[in-house]
């Protein structure tokens, strides 16, 4: 491959990019603005999202320590179970414009966008405004994208700080630029900063090429590498730093870890145990032989090489995942004749194919294989990676299209995706069924057309070429109108419409009779707005409902609380805290929530709340983080979450507890009705640390203590007992 024969590359690797032609910046406007308008359409539907990190945006912006430590409570009590970085853009925006959905999900849309930037400015580079233009639509029109940058998990941070690393080693790579190079190094430690170990996996592949291809010498090659570890080291350690030399007993606890440490939490519970799934302190990791069946996947849903095409994933993210194979294969065999060092137009094509391609394939390979917790929305990470491979690769062969074998090439990647759109498609029954067709159809038909349509005259090559993109994304874009068309609230969310057979949550349930697959997308299911009230048609969480899709409710549940054929009898192995939902095994009513979404507050429960909280340090106590979180969210106020996320954090302990009790810093604790949901007969409690583990009987404990010493009152559907007024 020679510049000649690829004009589309700059004229010079190491200087300015090419000219700009005069329809460039319009269209980058337009893509650009198309993006926010997708990611901004509606955005409030979801109220707070994932309320056990909008309680958390809240208390940060109440308190400073909070802010910096990233706090469930404003009381400081306990950290949410990451490092804060994700936090600190949606607490910025509250504390400036006042709490609610809009203020805390704009940040994570505008990041989108700003990804969306970052990786046109990349491809554009090296590959021309076509194909950076390419790969931002790819990019912004792929379901689980659209589903994350509208939401508040901490993953569209990542994925944009992954996303600024490639581009800033490419960047580097055009001359040794040690500067480009520490930049990269500084993104990936804020993005350690975001999701702590995820940010390190991209690292071999990145650092191997630019040890090997870098146009200088070795000695100054390694030496900038270290220079670019250095530099992620503090700024991915700082943070760390300070809180391991913190005092433990004025600093909140560290959530997700059964020790107070935040180092055991990046190895353990969100470090090597997503790898193993020997996860301390979590509701159940994977392993063999576990209930996700054969093939070793465990609760999480079966691993394997075919994981990200199966069910509910392969919708999610793999509509353009074989094409980004193959055109990743395409591009290194047209650009492997090059130099080694990146100082050729073709020896920086090849390197940016080795970025973005082993970055995708070694993420892809360890979402694939691990063993612990994995959520269908964890491939948002790929999104950048498949993107940048598909405008790269299409104009890579589009202009070898003159060799038999790079048409044949191109046609085939078309009429592939074509085939798998139609699959995709299919699985979500009665789904647009006229789409699948108008795909297949129209997607085959520009595949054998592609290569004689020159012939015919420019004209017709290029609507032939135009079809073909229809049909490539037309699929994924019906998911995206799909998710952006619905509210979506909880711990799991998945994008576009529901999904028959689906696997990759716990059990392997992932869309199974009965299994996750069912919930509602969205469909207004309970997110709490602003001031606790519910959005009109809205069903309280933890009792069902039906989603835009008629779908029902939480796994096991006929969408009213109640089991049904299909799900787990009693719920999940090993329990729950306060049951899969606040109308399951400990939920009455619209009272105590569940593990994996709040629950629903009422007006006299906010009115109890609010009353006289000046006086406390914390105005409730509640098992679980999203119990705690939708008492906090809907009446302002701090509310102590027991146990953290899981209920199986040893934080506080009993005495530690007791002793809040006896100094006056918490009025009420708010019961989850009935036996706690997970403890055996021995009051341990089951999953997470097991019974007798560590955390494992901390929050039966509490709540044994509790029930046998203060008075119990129901207020609003909800058990509360009043702290300050003991039964004797």
């Amino acid at each position: 491959m020679t510049t000649a024969a690829l004009p589309i590359f700059p004229a010079a690797v190491a200087g300015a990019p090419a000219a700009r032609p005069r329809w460039e910046r319009p269209a980058l406007a337009g893509l650009l603005i198309a993006t926010a308008v997708l990611l901004l359409w509606d955005l409030g539907a979801s109220g707070y999202a994932n309320s056990f990190y909008s309680a958390a945006v809240q208390a940060g912006s109440e308190s400073w320590k909070a802010f910096f430590f990233g706090s469930s409570d404003a009381g400081n009590s306990i950290t949410v179970d990451k490092p804060p970085a994700a936090l600190w853009p949606m607490m910025l925006s509250v504390r400036l414009f006042g709490l609610g959905s809009w203020q805390i999900l704009v940040p994570q849309a505008l990041m989108g966008v700003a990804t969306t930037g970052v990786l046109y400015a990349s491809v554009r580079r090296q590959f021309g405004p076509g194909a950076a233009l390419l790969s931002g639509a790819a990019f912004a029109l792929t379901p689980v994208a659209a589903l994350m940058f509208r939401f508040n998990n901490p993953d569209a941070l990542l994925t944009l700080l992954l996303t600024v690393t490639v581009y800033c080693l490419l960047r580097a790579l055009e001359g040794a630029h040690t500067r480009w190079l520490v930049w990269a190094g500084v993104a990936v430690g804020f993005a350690f900063l975001t999701k702590t170990l995820q940010a390190f996996v991209i690292l071999p592949p990145l650092a191997v090429l630019y040890a090997v291809c870098a146009p200088t010498g070795l000695r100054r090659r390694l030496g900038q590498l270290l220079l670019a570890g250095g530099a992620m080291v503090v700024a991915g350690g700082w943070w760390v730093a300070v809180v391991e030399v913190w005092p433990a007993s004025s600093r909140p606890y560290i959530g997700g870890s059964q020790n107070n440490s935040f180092l055991e939490l990046t190895l353990g519970y969100n470090g090597l145990g997503r790898i193993n799934g020997n996860e301390t302190g979590s509701v159940g990791g994977g392993g063999a032989g576990g209930p996700g069946g054969a093939g070793g996947g465990g609760r999480w849903g079966e691993s394997g090489i075919d994981r990200l095409f199966s069910g509910n994933i392969g919708g999610q993210i793999s509509w353009l995942l074989p094409a980004a194979l193959i055109l990743l294969v395409a591009g290194l065999v047209i650009t492997w004749r090059a130099r080694r060092t990146t100082d050729t137009v073709d020896g920086m094509a090849r390197a940016a194919f080795l970025a973005w391609g082993g970055s995708l394939l070694i993420t892809a390979v360890v979402f694939s294989y691990m063993q612990g917790i994995f959520h269908e929305y964890y491939t948002v990470a790929l999104t950048p990676f498949v993107a940048a491979l598909i405008g790269m690769g299409v104009a890579v062969l589009w202009e070898e299209r003159g060799s038999a074998a790079a048409a044949v090439t191109l046609s085939g990647t078309l009429a592939l995706t074509a085939l798998w759109s139609y699959v995709l498609l299919g699985r979500a029954t009665g789904y647009l069924p006229w789409l699948r067709w108008a795909v297949l159809v129209g997607g085959l038909l520009a595949a054998v057309a592609l290569p004689f349509a020159g012939r015919a005259g420019r004209r017709m090559l290029w609507a032939t070429a135009g079809l073909g993109v229809v049909a490539a994304l037309a699929g994924p874009f019906a998911y995206c109108m799909t998710t952006v068309s619905t509210g979506h609230t909880g711990s799991i969310v998945t994008a576009g419409p529901a999904v028959a057979g689906g696997r990759g949550g716990p059990g392997g349930m992932m869309g199974g009779p009965g299994g996750f697959g069912d919930m509602p997308q969205g469909g207004r299911d309970g997110g709490q707005q602003p001031g606790g009230a519910l959005p009109q048609g809205a069903v309280p969480p933890g009792q069902g409902g039906q989603g835009a899709q008629g779908r029902g409710g939480m796994p096991g549940t006929d969408g009213r609380g109640a089991e049904r054929p299909g799900g787990f009898p009693g719920g999940f192995p090993g329990g729950f805290p306060g049951g899969m939902s606040g109308a399951g095994p400990g939920g009455r009513g619209g009272g105590a929530g569940g593990l994996l979404n709040g629950a629903r507050v009422s007006t006299e429960a906010k009115a109890a709340l609010t009353a006289g909280a000046d006086s406390y340090t914390w105005a409730a106590a509640a098992i679980g983080s999203q119990n705690a979180a939708s008492y906090q969210l809907a009446s302002g106020v701090p509310v102590m979450p027991i146990g953290g996320f899981n209920g199986s954090d040893p934080s506080p302990t009993l005495e530690q507890f007791k002793e809040y009790v006896r100094d006056g810093k918490i009025h009420w604790f708010i019961g989850q009705g009935g036996t706690i949901a997970g403890a055996d007969e021995s009051g341990g409690r089951r999953g997470g640390g097991g019974p007798a583990g560590p955390g494992g009987g901390t929050s039966t404990e509490i709540e044994n203590w509790v029930k046998a010493t203060f008075k119990e009152s129901t207020v609003g559907g909800a058990t509360f007992y009043d702290l300050t007024a003991p039964t004797s």
